[in-house]
Parts: structure tokens; sequence; C-alpha cells
């Protein structure tokens, strides 16, 4: 991240399936939109009323990317933040155009409505791979001195 970039958090609905794609090198990419619509409430009608909804394209890479496309799907209310990116372009006639989009260093379903299950992705040294889980190694030898005596049993961590 640099200097002077800015940073929002928007909530909102997913409004399509996340696209995944890799670039040439491998690279995972993943494009989806959020819609974000404001509400309040009328005094007057006793009734939630419904903004203008705001659409924001997002763009997420790598690990983040893969998590998303295996996580999220149209429609799930989720809470984002990232870095606003304006694009530029010139059309075939000439006219020059802009949009905001938003590049994601961080996402997760909102608990506001729903409930959710977190899977922890593990990881070896070298960032794949399985994990080396911590809990089930075995315990070692009881013995003289300068060896650890056994571990307690249970679900109790070993310290």
């Amino acid at each position: 991240m640099s200097v002077g970039e800015t940073t929002i958090t928007v909530v909102g609905n997913l409004a399509s399936d996340p696209e995944l794609r890799f670039t040439p090198s491998g690279a995972a990419l993943v494009k989806f939109s959020i819609a974000s619509t404001p509400r309040s409430y009328d005094k007057s009608t006793n009734q939630w009323q419904g903004g203008t909804s705001m659409f924001l394209r997002c763009t997420a890479w790598r690990d983040l990317a893969n998590h998303i496309a295996e996580s999220l799907t149209k429609g799930m209310r989720v809470v984002v933040t990232g870095r606003l990116r304006q694009h530029n372009w010139k059309t075939e006639q000439g006219e020059n155009r802009s949009m905001l989009g938003l590049e994601v260093d961080d996402i997760g379903p909102s608990l506001r409505f729903a409930t959710a299950k977190v899977e922890r992705v593990h990881r070896n040294g070298n960032g794949s791979g399985p994990a080396i889980d911590a809990w089930n190694t075995a315990a070692p030898a009881a013995g003289g001195r300068g060896t650890p005596a056994p571990a307690a049993s249970g679900d109790e961590p070993p310290f």
C-alpha cells in the first residue's frame, strides 16, 4: 500500500457470483460487484425506504481471490475493505470515460443477518501444502534427565 491511498469499507450484497480468472503468469484474479443501498426509516409511513443503489466493481488477487471464489456467492451480504482505484479510458467515439473500482484488501461475510463457519486455510513453511498440526504431534518419550515428561491427555494445550 502507498501513502495517500484512499481506503474505504463497504457493506453490501454481491450482485453476481465472483468470476475467477488467471493471468498468463498463473496469478489468481477474481472480479465481482457489490451493491450497497442506503435505507432510511420514514416515520410518516412507518416503513423503511431504499435509496439509490451504488454498484462498485471489485478486484482481488492471489490467495484472497481463490478464497473469495470458493466461499462467496451472489446475494451474500459482505463487508469489504480496500483501496479505491479510478480507471480512465476513451470510447471508440473519442469520449473520455472513468469509473471507480475497489482493489480488495480484505472481505468477509456480514454476520448481521446470517451466521458463518470459518475454516482456516493451513499452510506449511513454503506457503502451500498441508499444515503441520501442533495439536496432533506425538509426545516425546518419558525418560531420564533432559527428556520432557509425557504430554497431558485430552484437549488441553501442551503448555
